[in-house]
């Protein structure tokens, strides 16, 4: 029964450790990933540090780097944690070996004080030979032949034991250093969010001082993404009437088939956005597998970080809405579709060129691109090469959207986290 009991025991830890190996794992992937993240925001601070003008996009590049910096602070007190049940669990499964090993090893000591003093064969003989009757001695025969296997078997459980508790011992070990380890990181990143916070101080004293200026560019920018807006939505609207048109004919045509074939004529659809956008099966498929994928879809980007979400924004006096996300990535880099569809325009607004790609009823719209490698009419798969993002004196960065009709979607809870 103490032998079933330990083994449970054993059982026990070793699934709470591949537990514990399995999250430990997860963290240590999600903590490289920060740390690619802020390794690219630091390029591009670093660039930006080079010029000695301000900018709003210098200022959220470093509040998305200190963001991100307490986020895997937090990852690393997680692994902290981890570690902590793993070395309480495997504390404890020692001392139960251990205690283990001492109660084996006793026992083991009293059979071979009893075989000892029955070592010899005439012992043997007599022990058997002092039956009453011959199903005793049968008996007696039977328990010495017992005696020796289980002798046999408990030596082995002990060997076992000592193996499974020298085992333990070296992964406690390895767990202690590793959390040493992780605490000399922790103390680290702490000093390193400390700086970052003292330059974050410097750089909103810097901005306060040039909050007119800013103010003014703010103006600026939403003038020039109004116009952007109003030709998206004006191409949208565009493709919503050649959508209706195409539909009330189709509508036409099987009625007036209806009628020539003295057959009732189909139900009318009701007449909305969403019905018109996807009345053909290509386009309903689309719509469907672009939802079906929310959450999911990859980034625009192969790298990057948010250094602007969507929604309202307020700059000192100023406040403005973001009707996408603002991703920051490295120069250069390639734009690709979020998923496949057919390129509904690409243009030049101002210098910054828009692609626009429709799935069914949804768009997903890339802005700030230079050379675009597709054509308006254009089919595209999922990570097609849509062009290379511009950089600006805001540095690379990509204003992604995504829209159902006319309505306008977060993209972060489209897009891969």
């Amino acid at each position: 029964m103490k032998l079933h009991k330990l083994l449970l025991l054993l059982l026990f830890v070793t699934f709470a450790s591949t537990a514990t190996a399995q999250s430990s794992s997860q963290l240590k992937r999600k903590k490289e990933a920060l740390e690619r993240e802020i390794e690219l925001l630091q390029r591009n601070l670093d660039k930006a540090a080079q010029s000695k003008k301000l900018t709003l996009s210098e200022i959220r590049a470093l509040n998305t780097k200190i963001r991100l910096m307490q986020s895997k602070i937090s990852v690393i007190n997680s692994e902290i944690k981890n570690l902590d049940n793993e070395i309480h669990e495997n504390t404890n499964t020692v001392h139960s070996l251990q205690d283990q090993l001492s109660r084996l090893k006793k026992g083991y000591a009293g059979m071979i004080r009893f075989a000892q003093r029955n070592k010899n064969a005439y012992d043997k003989m007599m022990f058997i030979f002092a039956a009453q009757d011959f199903n005793q001695a049968y008996k007696r025969i039977k328990y010495l032949q017992q005696f020796g296997q289980y002798r046999k078997k408990q030596a082995d459980y002990i060997q076992g034991t000592e193996k499974n508790l020298s085992y333990r011992i070296v992964i406690l070990d390895k767990s202690l250093k590793a959390k040493s380890t992780l605490l000399r990181e922790q103390e680290s990143e702490q000093n390193k969010l400390a700086k970052n916070k003292n330059v974050q101080s410097s750089v909103l004293n810097k901005f306060k001082k040039q909050e007119r200026q800013f103010s003014q560019d703010i103006v600026k920018r939403k003038r020039q993404q109004s116009a952007i807006d109003r030709q998206i939505r004006n191409a949208i609207q565009r493709e919503i009437a050649l959508a209706r048109k195409q539909a009330e004919e189709a509508e036409r045509l099987a009625a007036a088939r209806a009628k020539a074939d003295n057959k009732p004529v189909p139900v009318e659809r009701a007449k909305t956005t969403s019905s018109f956008l996807t009345a053909t099966p290509e386009a309903a498929k689309l719509s469907a597998g672009f939802e079906n994928n929310r959450g999911r879809l990859p980034w625009p980007v192969g790298q990057g970080s948010i250094t602007e979400s969507f929604g309202e924004h307020t700059e000192g006096q100023a406040s403005y809405n973001n009707d996408g996300v603002n991703i920051l990535t490295s120069d250069g880099a390639t734009v690709r579709a979020v998923f496949g569809g057919e390129v509904l325009f690409v243009t030049v607004i101002q210098g910054i060129y828009v692609v626009a790609v429709r799935h069914g009823e949804y768009f997903s719209i890339y802005q700030n691109l230079k050379s675009p490698t597709v054509a308006k009419g254009d089919k595209v798969e999922t990570k097609q090469s849509l062009g290379t993002v511009a950089t600006t004196s805001d540095g690379a960065l990509l204003h992604f959207e995504i829209m159902r009709g006319q309505t306008k979607l977060n993209p972060e809870a489209w897009i891969a986290k």
